[in-house]
């Protein structure tokens, strides 16, 4: 483990970093519809507004990972991190709808670098127990957080300024970064003698997961037809051609018995059913909140100033809890805790119901969520080794990302059954029964993820981590 001075601002640098991340996928869902209407974008296409991200940083992040563990992590920190800031002037100054996706697709592109840049920092210059849980937790409640916190800074700029605000508030933090990183993090260590970079893989892994985030992101907004199936079947090839090739690679991109380590398998499987159901719950309360009550984009930021504390507060207490009583059942209880909120929520939703009645449901719903969100990716990097922390962290936020797009697709689906060729008060009426029904089957989805979490090794299993390491 790293020996490196002052620890506590390294960790705060990290923390800001996620908190970047986690604003940037959230900041631009409230100016979607300004961005649509000033841009002229069509409406089967707008929400590439979202997905250019999505797809993109889902589709990167094994290579990403990759890419800290051999091309260094603070070259990959810096350079995510330049990625976001440049796309985000591009994406403020774009005059039409193909430029700002394809700016979209730059920061997605950036985030894939950094976000397994971080884990894995923290990873490998953080002490596994005490010292690494304290800093999962602070990262937990940045990232947990800044969820929320993007969806308030959103409705805040698009209400004052416009929605180009949303992409120029991440210039000047991007620079900050750029400047911290190169001043506070440790020099890479040079490449280990014989190590390459397994270019077959990553280009089979790149555009296998790619194309299933494309199909499942598309395939649900314009219906199964033959781009989304192709794009599906597509995926689904490449990735097995994946593992074959990974399987006979001597310095493969994702070893596979990675696969072997319990805490890191059972961690992709928890982190992925999370993001499945905890993930879309932001994008219901946002239409509840906009087309239920008519909240405009300032108030409808405004309305997740609740979560957004409760979400800190849970990420705060997490890493504390699972130093006292264990990762997995902090895990558990957490995501008890998260199911339960939910299940309050989804009760409590309404045509007619104030804001004050959902309260108590996002509390609960917050804490259980932002102690979940820092303990799931400390269980999952449990018993990794140094030199795979960065592809470790890019395999648990692949299954994030894939989770989302499933979770979302899935439970649109459910909650929009029934609402075609309706309008006024019924489909009013209709939209919230529906959203109402995805909330409590998502409450469902996390108590089977709870059960889940148990199953996570107390210690990582010695032969598997050396088989590894070696």
């Amino acid at each position: 483990m790293s020996d490196i001075r002052n620890k506590p601002l390294v960790l705060a640098l990290l923390a800001f970093a996620q908190l970047i991340i986690a604003i940037d996928y959230t900041i631009v869902f409230v100016a979607v519809p300004d961005i649509g209407r000033e841009l002229g974008f069509a409406a089967h296409n707008l929400q590439w507004v979202v997905s250019g991200y999505a797809v993109a940083f889902g589709g990167l992040l094994l290579l990403g990972g990759r890419m800290a563990d051999l091309l260094g992590r603070r070259r990959m920190f810096t350079l995510g991190l330049f990625l976001y800031g440049v796309s985000s002037l591009a994406g403020g100054f774009a005059g039409e709808p193909g430029l700002l996706v394809a700016a979209r697709a730059v920061q997605g592109f950036g985030g894939a670098i950094l976000a397994p840049a971080v884990l894995s920092l923290i990873g490998t210059l953080f002490e596994e127990g005490r010292e690494r849980n304290r800093a999962f937790s602070i990262w937990g409640a940045a990232g947990g957080s800044g969820m929320a916190l993007g969806s308030l800074l959103g409705g805040v700029l698009t209400q004052s300024f416009g929605w180009p605000a949303v992409f120029f508030v991440n210039v000047p933090l991007a620079l900050i970064g750029v400047v911290a990183g190169l001043l506070l993090l440790p020099l890479d260590v040079a490449r280990q003698a014989g190590r390459r970079f397994d270019v077959p893989g990553a280009l089979t892994a790149t555009a296998g997961i790619t194309s299933v985030v494309f199909a499942l992101v598309q395939g649900p907004a314009t219906g199964w037809n033959g781009i989304s199936l192709t794009a599906a079947v597509v995926g689904a090839v490449l990735l097995a051609l994946f593992v074959l090739i990974e399987a006979r690679s001597a310095d493969p991109l994702m070893p596979l018995q990675l696969l072997g380590i319990r805490n890191l398998r059972t961690g992709f499987f928890v982190i992925t059913l999370f993001a499945a159901t905890f993930g879309p719950l932001l994008y219901f309360e946002t239409v509840y909140f906009q087309d239920i009550h008519g909240y405009n984009a300032l108030q409808t930021g405004l309305a997740y100033l609740v979560p957004t504390v409760a979400i800190f507060v849970g990420a705060n207490l997490g890493g504390r809890l699972a130093t006292r009583f264990g990762l997995h059942l902090t895990l558990a209880v957490s995501l008890a805790i998260g199911a339960l909120g939910t299940a309050l929520l989804g009760v409590g939703l309404s045509t007619s119901a104030p804001y004050a009645e959902l309260v108590p449901g996002l509390l609960i719903l917050g804490l259980g969520q932002g102690s979940a969100f820092t303990t799931m990716y400390a269980a999952a990097s449990t018993g990794v080794a140094a030199e795979y922390q960065g592809i470790g962290s890019g395999m648990a936020s692949t299954g994030q990302q894939i989770g989302n797009a499933v979770g979302l697709a899935v439970l649109v689906a459910i909650a929009n059954r029934g609402v075609e060729g309706l309008t006024g008060d019924t489909l009013r009426t209709t939209t919230t029964q529906g959203i109402r029904i995805a909330v409590l089957i998502t409450a469902a989805g996390i108590v089977l993820t709870a059960v889940l979490a148990l199953t996570g090794r107390k210690t990582p299993a010695p032969a598997l981590v050396d088989a590894v390491s070696n």
